[in-house]
């Protein structure tokens, strides 16, 4: 972790494409209960703000998810199955790609995976009106 603390790390780095309903995130290293909780109220608000939204959410760097955090993530998507629109999930790992398969299947969404090579793909995508 380049010798910083995990308390200055954020593991969900809201990235600077996010405007609107378009809503951009960078999954890195584990994530933890903390750093669903400091995501999910903006993710409240900007559905709240938008509506459904479209999410690009970049795992390349993503290392795991500790227990509490699959929980959080499990609940919020429940709370709000059918307020994203679509989402584009880049990674690089065959268990990232059959979790978003199976979770577009119990969402009112469409959520793709892309591999990383298809990083453009997914944004445009995202974007696409």
């Amino acid at each position: 972790m380049g010798g910083r603390q995990r308390e200055d790390m954020l593991m969900f780095d809201v990235l600077p494409e996010t405007h609107g309903r378009r809503f951009f995130v960078k999954a890195s290293g584990k994530l933890t209960d903390d750093d669903y909780k400091q995501l999910m109220p903006r993710l409240d608000e900007a559905i709240a703000e938008h509506g459904p939204l479209r999410m690009f959410i970049d795992m390349e760097e993503f290392q795991g998810i500790e227990l509490q955090a699959a929980w959080d993530d499990f609940a919020f998507g429940i709370k709000h199955w059918s307020d994203f629109e679509r989402a584009a999930i880049v990674g690089d790992k065959r268990w990232q790609e059959l979790t978003v398969k199976t979770f577009d299947l119990i969402t009112k969404g469409d959520f793709r995976y892309f591999d990383t090579a298809d990083k453009a793909t997914a944004r445009a995508w995202v974007e696409d009106a």
